[in-house]
């Protein structure tokens, strides 16, 4: 599961550039990821996540902890 959001699910979006004269291509617009690891003290330990940067800023505000059990939910994680 390549450039996809473990936390929230957040993948490639497709859409159109558009020249001058309207000429339109299709492009692709990447997610944000990055690898980052993750201390959880409840259980003493260390996870890895791909995520994405608006995912690390939601983290900032509500936690890890919080923020897995929410994925868990939606079904991003097993």
């Amino acid at each position: 599961m390549a450039r996809v959001c473990e936390l929230t699910g957040k993948k490639r979006m497709v859409g159109n550039n558009v020249s001058h004269s309207l000429n339109r291509t299709k492009r692709k617009f990447n997610t944000n990821l990055i690898k980052k690891r993750f201390y959880i003290p409840e259980d003493d330990k260390w996870i890895t996540l791909k995520i994405t940067t608006s995912a690390l800023k939601t983290i900032n505000k509500i936690g890890i902890k919080a923020a897995l059990k929410d994925a868990k939910i939606k079904g991003f994680l097993k």
